[in-house]
């Protein structure tokens, strides 16, 4: 492939086209570099069907029973029967006893890249739900319903009738390409034409040149052509709801074409730089954000309540959640927005034309296939799209005297200070009426049942009576909580960490009971994959949240009990040998090590962050 691509030659873009010459020149290009591609790369499909633990031995057995089964239907002698149910048994615990060996097998010949393969087929895979929604019984039905909910129907955002370059956008190079595809999976699930990065990577490398003739000019008249706008929507549903029988409990994960995806994480650095040096992202936003996490947004929240608390105030927050913040984008406001701020117009212009008539074809089990116009929203699974979001949402954000109001993509916290607790709910009341005012203009809203309300207290506080008094949003009353979990934090009202890391260990302890099955005891994978998987899989989920809270002696000792336990089994040591032994034979440091490490690395982020982007540090 390396001297056809080398040779491929991207014709001229037309000078100050229309969109549809644009769209013509766009997918003529598109159309031969990917029918070259396709032609000159070997396609793997592996069949559905297919048993890699079948043997020789299997296929001799198979057509004994299967002979011997026949012979019992056509005589009906109980010889026969008894013959065709003992190679029926022999046939089946031979299948059984493959299973067994090709899995020992795959599991001591395992190697770090097919780990993952092992580690998915202990989880499993639970069965997409079938949406089954009231009105809709057919999946032509279905489609639609779907399409209305998530995708209402509204007016096409207009396009100018002739593209011009603008002169002050500064050219594409190839180093931004490269940029944005280093940061690109591999594994990433591909587009509608089914080209995945590795692809666009390998042409990269080969070739510099094409990526650069086919996406300079849209980057210059700042447009997005439509044969990039077609994209497949995975119809999946949100795990623990109660009920499946509404659009709201399932989700759609728009797969776009990843040369799209390419030109979209380009433009969205250049938007980022543009926005900040602007001020067009407030500093109180959290998420999709380079050098931000969920720590940054819980740390400022924490050191916000103790500050307040300081002074002898009563501290009360009240969380909301966006309801259905990707899709009620909207095109015009958000080019308003951008224009106001003083973004570069090729930039507002390609933001204008990537969210404008696109494409969707939903995909479920026994969809129709057809693609439906989308005019509303910022698609799920861009790269671009959380950035817009937060530009969206950014005018939502307001000053509070003695209080704080932070976000973290679509989740806000309100939270308020004075002296006393229904002082609290009164403020939280006129606060939120002022913030559901400010979003209304917006076109988006809060959902209700994603409202929750705590009152901090401080240790000295443990023996005075709680205050109860609900607040009232939206003709609903919400009771304030005893824990309330935000970001995968949970916070209780004297902010004690035991209820966060009880809850850490309990999820921690269900997957390394599915993950121990990997490596039993004398057998399975070999001890250095057992560490990978100790260190990167298991770890992670009762350390999570330690870079903020600091665990308590018998929090610690329960942790460094579990902790002891996956030392054990990655090293298969017996259970009597000494705790030491086990820290260094399994390379694997203690809990208090572990939290110590995970806490400096935390400090040296925020110390070293500027306050103009980092809140916590701030």
């Amino acid at each position: 492939m390396d001297p056809i691509v080398k040779e491929f030659k991207v014709p001229a873009a037309p000078i100050c086209p229309t969109p549809p010459q644009l769209d013509e020149w766009m997918s003529e290009s598109l159309n031969r570099l990917i029918a070259l591609l396709k032609e000159h790369t070997p396609v793997s499909r592996p069949s559905h069907h297919s048993k890699p633990w079948w043997t020789p031995h299997l296929t001799i057995l198979r057509r004994e029973y299967h002979k011997a089964a026949r012979k019992a239907r056509e005589s009906d002698a109980p010889h026969m029967r008894e013959v065709a149910g003992t190679s029926k048994r022999g046939y089946f615990k031979a299948i059984k006893a493959a299973k067994n060996k090709h899995w020992s097998s795959f599991l001591l010949t395992a190697t770090p890249q097919s780990l993952w393969t092992a580690k998915r087929f202990a989880y499993g895979r639970a069965q997409p739900r079938f949406p089954s929604l009231p009105g809709a019984e057919t999946p032509v039905q279905m489609n639609r319903v779907l399409l209305d909910h998530f995708f209402p129907p509204k007016e096409p955002f207009s396009q100018p009738p002739r593209l011009r370059p603008d002169r002050s956008a500064p050219p594409l190079t190839t180093d931004e390409i490269a940029a944005a595809l280093s940061k690109c999976s591999p594994t990433s699930a591909p587009g509608p034409d089914g080209i995945p990065y590795s692809i666009w990577k390998q042409v990269n490398k080969i070739n510099p040149s094409i990526l650069l003739h086919v996406l300079s000019p849209l980057v210059l008249l700042g447009y997005h052509p439509a044969s990039l706008k077609g994209s497949n929507g995975v119809v999946l549903d949100k795990p623990g709801k109660p009920s499946y029988e509404s659009p709201s409990s399932f989700r759609i994960i728009v797969l776009i074409r990843t040369i799209s995806k390419v030109l979209e994480r380009i433009i969205a650095a250049r938007l980022l730089a543009a926005a900040r040096i602007r001020g067009l992202v407030h500093p109180n936003q959290c998420g999709s954000l380079p050098g931000l996490s969920t720590y940054d947004a819980c740390r400022t929240l924490t050191n916000d309540v103790r500050t307040l608390q300081r002074p002898r105030l009563k501290v009360s927050s009240l969380f909301l959640d966006i309801k259905a913040g990707f899709d009620n984008v909207d095109n015009k406001t958000l080019a308003r927005i951008l224009r106001e701020g003083g973004i570069p117009s090729y930039l507002v212009s390609w933001v204008s034309s990537f969210l404008g008539e696109r494409s969707c074809t939903l995909v479920f089990q026994g969809a129709p296939g057809t693609p439906a116009p989308v005019n509303v929203g910022a698609p799920q699974g861009s790269p671009i799209s959380p950035l817009l979001f937060l530009l969206y949402v950014a005018p939502l954000h307001f000053g509070i005297p003695r209080g704080l109001m932070i976000s973290y993509v679509d989740d806000f916290a309100l939270t308020v200070a004075s002296l006393s607790y229904r002082g609290n709910i009164r403020r939280l009341q006129d606060l939120f009426d002022r913030l559901e005012r400010k979003a209304a203009r917006l076109g988006v809203s809060f959902s209700v049942a994603k409202t929750e309300q705590i009152h901090w207290r401080t240790p000295s506080q443990r023996h005075s009576p709680k205050c109860t008094s609900p607040i009232q949003i939206k003709g609903e009353l919400f009771h304030p909580g005893n824990a309330v979990r935000w970001l995968g934090y949970w916070f209780t009202l004297p902010l004690d960490p035991a209820a966060h890391f009880a809850r850490r260990l309990a999820l921690a302890q269900g997957a390394f009971a599915l993950i121990r099955r990997l490596s039993p005891p004398g057998a399975g994978l070999p001890p250095y994959l057992c560490h990978r998987l100790a260190t990167s899989l298991i770890a992670p989920i009762p350390l999570y949240g330690a870079d903020l809270f600091t665990p308590s002696v018998g929090t610690t000792n329960r942790l460094d009990t579990f902790w002891r336990n996956v030392q054990r089994w990655t090293t298969n040591c017996f259970s009597a040998t000494p705790t030491g032994i086990l820290s260094v034979e399994s390379c694997l440091p203690p809990v208090s090590l572990l939290i110590s490490h995970r806490q400096r690395l935390a400090a040296l982020r925020v110390v070293s962050s500027p306050p103009s982007v980092n809140l916590a540090t701030a």
